[in-house]
């Protein structure tokens, strides 16, 4: 018997172990592993972790995501008001319970739950029917939470997922939307009052039954005061604040930036922590809403602008255009930073350096500034004049179009369009002859956004150079970044040469300090507590885009101003509606110090202070210079030309006659005579004396006196119709190094008439081909073909 009974107790052990086994593995597995899986409104936070946007979840709830954090106020207040054991407690309270029991009996209905925070969060997460069953499980599953998560976790679920009254969902959402500002700042009396609404928010909260509130809230209090967690003072004030009146609106400082994140958002969080500086991006707001109220009135109704970190890229002020979605006709949803736009002149200080890093020109080289037509493209500059000739720098801070086109022919688009693309430019989505010389001037498009990563990448290129040695970074060239959670990088890879040189930057940032400042900012150089900013504008074809870049050491600022249905507008220049934008916003920063010139980068070079060129040994007036690398071995001054002259120095002559032993021997600057036309109106410049009358039938040879500045070889014309309904008239230029000579012009070997000194002719030939002939007095002839175009048959074709 005794067998038995062993035997017995044996199976029922075993099968009390397995039951208890599965129980504890029920128990371990019964709690999910994500309590909460309702979706959640997208917040967006500046760097300091202030709200910048938020809005509501898909269902139309504002539950902000899941915060660790929960302020001690709130603590104090939930613990005091809804569970005073729960930091000792595992999940069930006892003495709770059985006070609940008690008062149900006696009251005949449900008067209390006796609920824990935790069980409070287990229900929260449940969302089932009140009843014994189901507090049964919250009980066992509320157990079951303490092993899991600390009293800290714990507290920080339930305030976030806790009702605060209509689709108000945690305390973050609830202190924005009835105080307008994060928890962390609430007083004793708005954070009581928050803390009694998850009790009953159906019926108690801010838009009814106020009385009700008002005395959970005091009650509240004068148990913090009785628990000495507040003093007396304290509970008297906070009795006297106002309850929350009707729910506040969200901030929305960043909108486009709120709605980046969510475009590129995957799989994650709907929380970001960014880069932004709110204060600067308010007044940068309000900066560009100062501006579009007044350009508005001239059908500019767009603005945008991006303020970037140099030393990390990261973006500080993103205002992706002026804000106003109450009025749809204005597309202020359209986030102009990732539109991708023609970005105009703006992308002329990257040709200018990459020229330079080349040894293609000096600084100050000269380049040609006179009527060009290139395989039928004529580019202008925006004034419509011509320098002749043009310092490269000069001609990059007054943004010539015709000098850049010229730099870039040299330079071959083809290199350009790689140089691009290696500096950040992704959006050249088409083969480099798609855009050709174009390029430079606007003929791709790309963003705001890509651009001003360029700019900080070669600032920030040029800000390292001294502190890697003189070796270059090859991350330093990287696109900006507006998240706070992003890497930066660890290791650096340097190398001796980057993708552009340092000294040639630097020589980019110096020239394009030079412009002529808009307004206020005009004689900026008079006043020592001016910031020294390399800048740059840009206008695209058609006045659609108003551009301005600004760099300095520490930050890089681009604008945009126009529409965003790319709509053109008269005055919608960069120089006259980004630029003042540009410079109001660099007022609100503090630039400190200039870019450092990276000597250990840069040659001393004697140059020609006229040409700009490498000094020859005919070069008078010299100057000492530190230029890149590569510029030493540039290409020599050919502009100084040894001249001959008789002893007077009036004439030119040759050995044919004149006696050597008579003749002066002078270096003379000599342009060619198409730019010389053009140079000498603009600047000092000392014509070659004409030839001695008897030395003329021996200079036939001598350089071409004479050129035909438009039309050049094959050009194609376009022959405009007059008001009258009569074909206009083209105007033939030429000019004549000798200013008494006259030429004779000749249409098709017809005569056509003759001028002198100014050298000018208007024709009016019929659509096709024609040849004009030009003859000076001295017989030097120049003949070319062009080509009238019939507009109506172009059309038809």
């Amino acid at each position: 018997m005794k067998l038995e009974s062993v035997k017995r107790w044996c199976i029922r052990r075993k099968w009390f172990l397995a039951v208890a086994g599965v129980l504890l593995i029920a128990y371990y597995f019964s709690l999910p592993s994500q309590l909460f899986n309702s979706p959640t409104s997208y917040v967006l936070e500046d760097s300091n972790g202030d709200l910048l946007n938020a809005g509501i979840a898909p269902d139309g709830q504002w539950r902000f995501p899941f915060n660790e954090h929960v302020p001690k106020k709130f603590e104090k207040c939930i613990i005091a008001y809804e569970d005073k054991r729960f930091k000792y407690h595992w999940g069930l309270d006892p003495i709770a319970i059985v006070r609940a029991l008690k008062q149900n009996i006696q009251g005949k209905k449900v008067m209390s739950g006796g609920s824990t925070i935790t069980m409070q969060v287990i229900r929260l997460s449940r969302n089932q029917p009140r009843n014994i069953w189901q507090k049964t499980i919250e009980g066992i599953l509320a157990t079951r939470l303490e092993f899991a998560a600390s009293k800290n976790k714990i507290l920080a679920l339930y305030a976030s997922n806790a009702p605060f009254g209509g689709n108000v969902i945690g305390l973050e959402a609830a202190s924005w939307r009835y105080y307008g500002r994060k928890s962390d700042l609430l007083s004793w009396g708005e954070m009581a009052a928050l803390a009694v609404l998850p009790n009953n928010p159906a019926m108690v909260h801010p838009g009814k039954n106020r009385q009700t509130l008002l005395t959970k809230r005091n009650r509240l209090l004068d148990k913090l005061l009785s628990e000495k967690t507040i003093d007396s003072i304290t509970c008297q004030l906070s009795k006297l604040e106002p309850l929350p009146d009707q729910p506040m609106a969200l901030p929305q400082d960043a909108p486009h930036l709120m709605d980046l994140f969510h475009k590129q958002r995957k799989d994650g969080p709907t929380r970001l922590r960014s880069t932004i500086s709110a204060s600067l991006q308010r007044n940068t707001s309000t900066i560009v809403e100062r501006y579009h109220s007044n350009y508005k009135a001239n059908g500019i109704n767009n603005a945008a602008v991006l303020v970037l970190d140099v030393e990390t890229g990261n973006t500080l002020a993103y205002v992706g255009n002026a804000y106003h979605p109450e009025d749809s006709d204005l597309e202020s949803h359209v986030d102009i930073i990732q539109s991708r736009r023609s970005p105009g002149s703006t992308l002329k200080p990257v040709l200018y350096a990459a020229m330079l890093n080349d040894g293609l020109i000096l600084p100050n080289t000269l380049i040609p500034d006179i009527p060009t037509q290139i395989a039928g493209y004529a580019p202008q500059n925006f004034d419509l004049g011509f320098d002749g000739a043009v310092p490269a720098s000069r001609a990059l801070a007054r943004s010539l179009n015709i000098p850049a086109v010229k730099m870039l022919q040299q330079y071959r688009y083809e290199r350009f369009y790689t140089l691009l693309k290696r500096v950040g430019i992704t959006t050249l989505n088409k083969p480099a002859d798609h855009y050709g010389l174009s390029l430079i001037l606007g003929g791709a498009e790309t963003t705001l956004w890509e651009m001003c990563g360029m700019y900080a990448s070669m600032a920030r290129t040029l800000d390292h150079i001294q502190q890697y040695n003189g070796k270059y970074d090859q991350d330093d060239i990287h696109p900006p970044n507006y998240r706070a959670d992003a890497e930066q990088p660890d290791n650096h890879d340097l190398s001796n040469t980057g993708v552009l040189d340092a000294g040639s930057l630097w020589y980019a940032f110096e020239a394009m300090t030079e412009g002529m400042r808009p307004g206020e900012e005009l004689l900026w150089q008079q006043f020592s507590s001016s910031q020294r900013i390399a800048w740059k504008t840009g206008t695209s074809f058609g006045f659609r885009d108003g551009w301005a870049i600004g760099v300095t050491p520490k930050y890089v600022v681009g604008v945009w101003v126009g529409n965003a249905d790319g709509e053109g507008r008269p005055g919608l220049i960069g120089v006259a509606t980004a630029a003042p934008i540009l410079f109001d916003v660099f007022r609100l920063l503090k630039t400190g110090s200039w870019f450092v010139p990276p000597y250990a980068q840069l040659r001393k070079v004697e140059v020609c202070a006229k040409s700009g060129y490498r000094a020859n040994e005919l070069c008078d007036d010299i100057d000492t210079i530190m230029v890149p690398v590569a510029g030493t071995r540039s290409g020599v001054c050919p502009f100084h030309q040894l001249v001959h002259l008789d002893r007077t120095g009036q004439w030119r002559v040759t050995e044919n006659c004149e006696s050597p032993q008579y003749m002066q021997h002078k270096a003379w600057f000599i342009l060619p005579p198409s730019q010389e036309f053009y140079y000498r109106n603009k600047n000092t410049y000392q014509q070659l004396p004409p030839y001695k009358p008897e030395c003329l039938p021996y200079v036939g040879l001598d350089k071409a006196p004479m050129e035909l500045i438009y039309p050049r070889p094959n050009t194609r014309i376009y022959v405009p119709i007059e008001i009258d309904g009569q074909p206009g008239q083209t105007i033939f230029t030429a000019t004549h190094r000798n200013p008494t000579m006259k030429i004779f012009w000749h249409l098709d070997n017809k005569f056509a008439g003759t001028t002198s000194e100014f050298h000018q002719m208007a024709f009016h030939p019929a659509p096709g081909r024609h040849t004009i002939t030009l003859v000076d007095e001295n017989g030097e002839r120049i003949e070319q073909n062009f080509e009238i175009l019939n507009k109506e048959k172009e059309k038809n074709n």
